[in-house]
């Protein structure tokens, strides 16, 4: 016969010793704990063909060493032999009794809730799913009453089930910065093949929250050179997210945070309690009716800022830059070195800084919204909407982070646990417009709208391209990842005064990666480009042009033959060849030549597409004050209903390389990556073609 070691855990006064003497027929052990004056209490019996063994554990509100019964409990439940835990709950005080239940599962350990004091619950109003929370914990949840003796039945049937199941299914998820700084510890620790009691993850835990014991065991052993570091900055990471180095406070407000979003899902209140700061803002922002909307106005807010204050450093910007074209064309001379240098480098460089003010202010926009806790609000205010699309409501967060950048979005998603809801998830993220593409969105916007019209075309975007990715969902739910779909649970956090500090962090970071884009790998595909626009050359057009234009009589002959010529050149380039072989597959949407190589260099860098606009369009014209900018080339070479079909194309394309590996690697494969690459190529060249013939018939 099978012996089940329990671990019996809960906080003081939940009633566990007398849900375990319910038991009929149990033998109690009394003795003491090793080394201190704790009682130790052991209960044997027999049903269903196993042998029991119940340790029931001193009451505990965490596991800390902060009281000898604390120590004790961490102390087994770190050391001892046993199978799983049986985790104690007052269900009239679900939410404090379950920042201890989130501990447990952080031990990776196999693990059943009993809801006890239902009894008690009933009468107070408080009415609990224990079918929701066990799928929301992913753990066995029983309603219990130790003074009615109801439940214990279910109870022993549930731990037979879970000591019968060969890997553990729980949930356990902190916020998303903590959760980065425990992937990278335990990523360190996998390379090091570290062994232990303990799961990595609860081991990594443990080192954030400076347990003395795991602290003492490391400082021992030659690893600690490497580890030490790695610690040190995961937690000068969490000080300034949390603006708190107190780290029992941090650890607090994840707790509670995950509590509260687990009892806001799964329990009911009858009876009033006095509402908090939090609950009357959430009573507004989080309304049915109104709290969408008011999401939405917000975003609106959002693009109007975006278009309008960034409109503004844009032009000393464009200037800065012409200035600097003209000068080192002006100190280096007519040179194939001036060209590669102005034309390529510096105006392939300067066509992506020159949106850098409107990439600042989204992301200022999107970190202030997420540092108040709002984000976590709207996550679980779109849940029912997200679910009709066949999407988790977890998926809010990497898909509004998308909106920012596509890397950390796609990393972002690991939040989900279901491999077919973070599969759709990764799927759908492209289709949210990354700070890289609203350099192009601003280009074609400012070209074909009034600047009262503009912020309104921004927000059109936006909203559009996560339509059709919910839109896309539903339809990859329908077809290809088919299945039930899984409990949702948010955490949510206590509204906060937003920190500047690190709203600064957030931003500065992702305005430097952009620059850092910029001079780097844009720089070079800016000049590959250039290279690719200017060879092979073609000496005897140009002296046949030459000839021309030294016989020509007026300025605007002249100025007529060196286009010419200048697009003669282009075309017959090794870039105007690729554009030209690949024009028959955009030509239907309404594509010239150059707008095709535009989208080809995108794969590389959404950036470096209005880059190759700015070279390709910029060619065969002189640049000084008196120059049109690229805007006025865009109006000049581009209709209205091309620019509509190019915008539809860029938003739902493949993302950039960078995204595209991180795509890969959190999908599992290269042949996600394909079928990534058919899919949204599909998609957009389906609607880009739709847009275009649409918008043809209304123009």
């Amino acid at each position: 016969m099978s012996t089940i070691k329990v671990a019996l855990v809960g906080q003081p006064n939940v009633g566990k010793s007398a849900l375990i003497n319910s038991v009929g027929n149990a033998r109690l052990k009394v003795g003491n704990f090793s080394g201190v004056t704790v009682t130790k209490e052991v209960v044997r019996f027999s049903r269903d063909g196993y042998d029991f063994e119940v340790t029931d554990l001193p009451g505990s509100y965490s596991l800390t060493d902060y009281t000898i019964e604390e120590r004790v409990t961490k102390r087994f439940l770190d050391d001892s032999d046993y199978d799983l835990i049986l985790n104690v709950v007052d269900s009239t005080n679900i939410e404090r009794n379950l920042y201890l239940t989130t501990e447990l599962l952080a031990l990776n350990k196999k693990v059943v809730v009993a809801l006890n004091m239902t009894d008690e619950a009933i009468r107070e109003g408080v009415h609990i799913d224990e079918q929701q929370l066990g799928k929301i914990l992913g753990v066995a949840c029983v309603k219990t009453s130790a003074k009615e003796k109801t439940g214990i039945d279910e109870v022993i049937q549930a731990i037979i089930k879970s000591y019968n199941l060969r890997e553990n299914r729980f949930h356990l998820q902190f916020s998303e910065v903590f959760e980065d700084e425990i992937s990278h510890i335990v990523s360190f620790l996998e390379e090091k093949k570290v062994q232990c009691k303990i799961s990595l993850k609860a081991l990594a835990i443990k080192l954030l929250r400076e347990d003395k014991e795991i602290y003492r065991r490391f400082h021992e052993e030659p690893i600690w050179i490497e580890l030490q570091p790695i610690v040190n900055n995961a937690y000068q990471h969490l000080y300034l997210h949390y603006d708190t180095k107190d780290l029992d406070d941090i650890f607090n407000d994840e707790k509670s945070a995950l509590a509260k979003g687990a009892v806001a899902e799964t329990v009911q209140f009858d009876k009033q309690v006095k509402q908090s700061f939090t609950d009357k803002i959430d009573s507004l922002l989080m309304h049915k009716f109104v709290g969408l909307p008011i999401f939405l106005f917000l975003m609106w807010g959002l693009f109007q800022l975006t278009f309008e204050l960034g409109s503004i450093p844009m032009d000393w910007i464009d200037a800065f830059f012409a200035l600097l074209i003209d000068g080192t064309k002006s100190f280096l001379g007519d040179t194939e070195l001036a060209s590669v240098i102005a034309d390529g480098a510096i105006a392939g460089v300067g066509a992506v800084v020159l949106f850098l003010p409107n990439i600042i202010i989204l992301f200022f926009g999107i970190a202030l919204l997420e540092t108040t806790g709002y984000m976590s609000r709207v996550a679980f205010l779109l849940d029912g909407f997200f679910h009709k699309f066949g999407l988790h409501g977890k998926s809010f967060i990497p898909l509004v982070s998308g909106f920012g950048c596509s890397v950390p979005a796609y990393m972002a998603a690991r939040t989900l646990k279901n491999d077919r809801d973070r599969l759709l998830t990764l799927f759908i993220i492209g289709f949210m417009s990354c700070g890289a593409r609203l350099p192009i969105y601003i280009l074609f916007v400012g070209a074909f709208f009034t600047e009262a019209q503009a912020g309104n075309m921004l927000f059109l975007i936006y909203m559009s391209g996560a339509f059709l990715g919910v839109v896309a969902a539903k339809f990859l739910k329908m077809t290809v990842f088919k299945g039930d779909d899984e409990p949702f649970v948010m955490e949510m956090p206590k509204y906060r005064m937003p920190s500047f500090k690190l709203i600064w962090h957030t931003v500065s970071a992702q305005a430097m990666m952009y620059l850092k884009k910029a001079g780097t790998y844009i720089l070079l595909a800016s000049v590959l480009i250039w290279f690719a626009s200017n060879y092979p050359k073609q000496p005897e057009m140009e002296q046949l042009y030459q000839a021309k234009i030294e016989l020509a009589e007026s300025e605007q002959s002249i100025r007529t033959l060196n286009n010419e010529l200048a697009l003669f050149k282009l075309e017959n380039s090794y870039l105007g060849k690729i554009g030209h072989a690949s024009e028959p597959f955009f030509a239907p949407l309404g594509y010239d030549w150059r707008m095709s190589i535009a989208l080809e260099t995108g794969l590389a860098a959404k950036e470096i597409v209005v880059a190759t606009l700015g070279i390709l369009y910029g060619l065969g014209e002189d640049h000084n004050e008196e120059s049109a900018g690229l805007v006025d080339k865009i109006r000049e070479n581009i209709s209205l209903p091309s620019a509509i079909s190019f915008i539809v194309f860029v938003m739902i394309y493949l993302p950039c390389l960078a995204a595209s590996m991180v795509f890969m690697r959190e999908a599992g494969g290269w042949k996600y990556l394909g079928y990534l690459f058919v899919f949204t190529t599909a998609t957009a060249w389906v609607l880009s073609f739709i847009a275009f013939n649409v918008a043809q018939m209304l123009t």
